[in-house]
């Protein structure tokens, strides 16, 4: 018994391990604000989308913004990404890092007022500050009189 034990106690611990391993790809396509597609280095496509933020629609205000500012992020730039969970899309859900500096993808996107914090995925304290700071300081979509959250948007 204490056998087994032992064995699924590495079972799970290797699952861990791998399921947060850091992975290396070129952005090769931006589908939406929050929706990327990369290009490993086998030249495998992955569609990833991001963890903790939701951009609004392509239709949506600032859906169209949204998108560029991803873009202009990290287009054709290698960046580094853990995958957190796959969506019912069967997606990737990725927290994405670009830059020398490791710039955190979401965390840029809702300083910028460019998405939602997404916190009914997202516990994350530092990403809520700074969606109230873009909303007081009516940065990006904040601007609108009304915003309509991404995911009240996809219901109408």
């Amino acid at each position: 018994m204490k056998k087994h034990t032992y064995l699924l106690f590495l079972l799970f611990s290797f699952t861990s391990l791998f399921s947060q391993t850091t992975l290396t790809a070129k952005v090769v396509g931006i589908k939406d604000g929050d929706t990327v597609v990369v290009l490993d280095s086998l030249n495998n496509q992955t569609t990833l989308r991001l963890a903790e933020v939701d951009c609004p629609e392509k239709n949506q205000p600032f859906g169209t913004k949204a998108k560029q500012f991803t873009s202009d992020q990290i287009y054709l730039k290698t960046i580094k990404y853990v995958v957190t969970d796959t969506d019912r899309y069967g997606r990737s859900i990725a927290m994405i890092y670009y830059d020398t500096d490791n710039k955190y993808l979401s965390a840029e996107i809702i300083k910028a007022g460019m998405g939602w914090h997404y916190k009914r995925y997202s516990k994350s304290k530092e990403l809520a500050i700074y969606e109230d700071s873009a909303r007081k300081n009516k940065i990006g979509l904040w601007v609108d009189t009304n915003p309509i959250n991404p995911s009240d948007w996809r219901k109408q």
